[in-house]
Parts: C-alpha cells; sequence; structure tokens
C-alpha cells in the first residue's frame, strides 16, 4: 500500500506540468479526450467501420493517410506541392 502511494505521488508530481488544467484552459487548449475521440469517429469510423466494408491492413493504412490528409485543413495542397518537388516515391 505505501509502493502504491508513493508511485501516485511520484506519477502526480512527475506530471504535475500536464495537470494545469486552468492553465490549459486560459489558452483554449483541450483538456479531455473528447477532441481526440471525435477525430477517431471522424476520420477511422466512418471510413472504415460502414456496413459491408472490409479492409486489410495495408488498403486502411493508406485510407486513413489519404482522409487525415482531406480533414487537416491545408494539408491535402502540402501534400501534391511535395509531390510536385519530390516525386510520389518520397511520400
Amino acid at each position: 500500500m505505501r509502493a502504491d502511494a508513493y508511485s501516485a505521488w511520484t506519477y502526480f508530481n512527475d506530471h504535475r506540468h500536464q495537470m494545469d488544467y486552468p492553465g490549459l484552459l486560459a489558452e483554449n487548449l483541450p483538456i479531455g479526450s473528447g477532441v481526440t475521440e471525435a477525430a477517431c469517429k471522424t476520420l477511422v469510423e466512418q471510413r472504415l467501420c460502414a456496413s459491408g466494408k472490409r479492409w486489410k491492413n495495408k488498403g486502411a493504412k493508406i485510407i486513413l493517410r489519404l482522409r487525415a490528409l482531406t480533414q487537416t485543413s491545408g494539408r491535402w495542397a502540402q501534400f501534391w506541392q511535395k509531390i510536385d518537388q519530390f516525386g510520389a516515391e518520397y511520400c
């Protein structure tokens, strides 16, 4: 029990800088998992988990990369600029 208490104290002490919730909120930064969960639902579930869809690992990875590019502001254009600059083998 003493080891558990020490372990918890160590964890909280080491991560104190990540638990400044009022400061994070003042900077309009998310403090919960809702943003991440919503992104997973938007990027992954809507594309890969629809009725009748079956994916192999390689195909799912490719689709998720493309989905992330199209769903993130400015990334699709950056992707094509990189293709134009270096060619497809570097992406």
